[in-house]
This record gives C-alpha cells, sequence and structure tokens, in this order.
C-alpha cells in the first residue's frame, strides 16, 4: 500500500478541501497522512479515515513561523516511510523538495491558487520577491502536478513550461432538502483576508435590509471588525469566526444569498476559483460574484449568480437588493444551482484525482 503525505500550513480542522482529497485517496486504496500545524486556538481533530498529524511550533506568524514550520516539516518528513510526497501551495514546498531529493520520492505540487499574485502578496514588494524567488526556483523542478482550473495551470505553463492537471475544488454532492428561510441573511464563508472586498461590502450594508453573515477568519479580520465599527453596522454584520465544516453547511443551507467577491489586484484574484463559489451551488442558493474569466465560464452555462465588475459600495448595494427583492430573478438562479450541482461535485472531480495518483505515484518527479 502506497503512503502519500500531503502538507499544508493549517491546523487541518477547517480544510475542506484537503479532507476531501484525502478521504477519496484513502477510499481509493491509499495510505494517506495529511500534516499541518497544531495552533494555540486548535479545536480536536475529528475521526478521518487518513491519518492526521499536527506540528506545534513556537512562531504563530510571520518569517519565524515559516522558517520554524518548514524546518520541522523538514525533519518529520525525513524520518518517515514516505512514497510520494505532495506540497500543498508555495508555502510547504521547499521542504518536500529537499527530502524527494534526498530520498529519491515522486514529488507532485497542488497548487490551489497563484500563490505570488495574491493581494497580500503582490502588494508588498519585498514578500513578493521572496515568495517568487521561492517559486521560480522550486515550481520547475515539481514536473508534475494539478491545479483548480484551466487559466492557472496555463499560467504554469507560461512560467515554467510545467503540464499541470486540473482538478476543480468542489463539494460533496449531498442529498438538499432546502428550508423554509424566515430570515433572509446574506453568507460570506471562507478566509476573511485581504482582496476579497470587504472595504466596501460591509459599508454596503448600510443600504441593504439583511444582515451579512461572515463565517472564517483571516488576515484582514481585525481591519473587517473596525470597518463594522466605524459603519455602525454590529447589528448587522455579524462575526461568527471559523466553523467547522459539518456546522458550516447549516449556514450554507440556511441562506438566501452568498458572497464571492474579489478585488481584481493579482492574477490569483482574477483566475480565482473559490470554494464558496461551489458551496453555494450546492446549498442552492443563488449568489454575488465577481465577472472574472473563470466564474463567467460557468456562470454562462449554469446562471447561478449575479456577476458585477463594479466592487463599489453603492453597486454591491444594488445587487444585492436586486436578489433580495426579485423573486422571479431568485426563483431562476436557484433552479439553475439545483441542475449544476449534479455536474459540479466532488463524485465527478474524485474521479479524476484518483487517476491522476494512479498514473503519476510510480514515477521519479
Amino acid at each position: 500500500m502506497k503512503h502519500l503525505v500531503f502538507t499544508v500550513t493549517n491546523d487541518l480542522s477547517f480544510d475542506q478541501r484537503m479532507i476531501r482529497i484525502c478521504t477519496s485517496l484513502s477510499e481509493a486504496g491509499y495510505k494517506v497522512t495529511l500534516v499541518g500545524r497544531k495552533m494555540g486556538n486548535s479545536v480536536p481533530l475529528r475521526e478521518e479515515p487518513f491519518r492526521q498529524k499536527r506540528l506545534r511550533c513556537f512562531f504563530s506568524k510571520g518569517k519565524g513561523f515559516y522558517t520554524e514550520y518548514n524546518l520541522r516539516l523538514f525533519f518529520y518528513l525525513i524520518f518517515n516511510r514516505i512514497d510520494v510526497i505532495c506540497a500543498i501551495d508555495l508555502d510547504t514546498i521547499l521542504p518536500c523538495y529537499g527530502v524527494s531529493v534526498i530520498r529519491r520520492i515522486p514529488r507532485i505540487y497542488d497548487a490551489h491558487e497563484l500563490f505570488c499574485e495574491m493581494k497580500e502578496v503582490v502588494t508588498r514588494p519585498a514578500i513578493y520577491r521572496f515568495w517568487k524567488r521561492i517559486e521560480r526556483f522550486a515550481v520547475p523542478r515539481f514536473k508534475i502536478g494539478y491545479t483548480v482550473n484551466q487559466p492557472i495551470a496555463d499560467a504554469f505553463k507560461e512560467m515554467y513550461s510545467v503540464d499541470y492537471g486540473v482538478i476543480r475544488n468542489v463539494p460533496v454532492l449531498q442529498t438538499l432538502n432546502i428550508p423554509e428561510k424566515k430570515e433572509r441573511y446574506i453568507l460570506y464563508q471562507g478566509t476573511v483576508n485581504e482582496g476579497r472586498s470587504f472595504e466596501t461590502l460591509i459599508p454596503a450594508m448600510k443600504q441593504v435590509a439583511a444582515q451579512l453573515i461572515i463565517c472564517g477568519d483571516g488576515n484582514f479580520m481585525e481591519q473587517a471588525r473596525q470597518l463594522v465599527a466605524d459603519h455602525g453596522l454590529e447589528e448587522k454584520v455579524i462575526f461568527k469566526g471559523r466553523i467547522l465544516p459539518h456546522e458550516l453547511r447549516n449556514y450554507t443551507v440556511n441562506a438566501w444569498i452568498g458572497v464571492t467577491l474579489f478585488e481584481n489586484k493579482g492574477l490569483s484574484n482574477y483566475y480565482s476559483l473559490a470554494n464558496r463559489f461551489f458551496d453555494y451551488m450546492q446549498a442552492g442558493i443563488p449568489q454575488l460574484g465577481v465577472d472574472y474569466p473563470v466564474y463567467r465560464e460557468i456562470n454562462n452555462q449554469y446562471p447561478i449568480a449575479v456577476l458585477i465588475n463594479d466592487l463599489s459600495a453603492d453597486s454591491i448595494a444594488a445587487q444585492l437588493n436586486r436578489l433580495l427583492n426579485d423573486e422571479r430573478l431568485y426563483q431562476e438562479l436557484q433552479q439553475n444551482c439545483l441542475t449544476a450541482r449534479t455536474v459540479f461535485n466532488w463524485q465527478q472531480e474524485a474521479k479524476k484525482l484518483v487517476a491522476f495518483y494512479s498514473t503519476y505515484s510510480s514515477k521519479n518527479t
């Protein structure tokens, strides 16, 4: 039985994407270990069909954390039996590369995004140069990999001449019973990071007769809370923090509208395909999104969202109010969600994932 090891920098509990990937590969007959970090506020791990390992670090953020975590990860990997090693995004790629070379085992790169093109990286020249050097060194040495959509795969091919596959990050198709919704609230679920348009989404809520529920945490949380206070929206914008995946679904299916907004700063945002875009689809709730290429392509096939280019507070408020008040539009988008969810789901993507690892797990990459 081949042992696949996947590496991330989060604490595992809330990483729906990696839980899906590791579960599917475990069910396909692989021994799977997912390695992350133990944080001060980490909740106990739920039992999964794969092994989970969390590394403790003294530092919790910044250069100190990344240096310490990568060293701890390297020594963990070097002293454990591994048949295939998979780096998840750029922040764990160096120890995975080093161990794969020393131990002569296949290595695979799983790129959830264009890491160097995220707003929090691309808008900080020193940080951008640091991560870009790592990317230029490491990615060409990972000849085998996959990412979440074709534009990102094309970008890697253009930059580094690597031919990566595409495995979409979509939810598991589950039985759906749309509940009666007495409260029409708007939901943002996911990482509360820079570049997610909170600077205009939060002020927009002054013009919208509904609550905005935010389920998540991230590097923009402090600023988001301050925006709520500055605009006197404490009763209309509610922060729930990080919610475990099995609990988050309840918030999603009971929402009236989902929100998937990104500023057009950095190719990672422009070519993004956010988890929540599909989570809302699977829950049968229309959403407000951005008119960027990948979202537009899917929405042209199955109109499930109102897409906008203007991310001003007035524009966001106008379209949220449209979704709240235009019953005919809402019902049309909801019915399209119910059709699209049978096409875009993990049961379909898992087949491609298992085929990918079956093909490449025995190769010297």
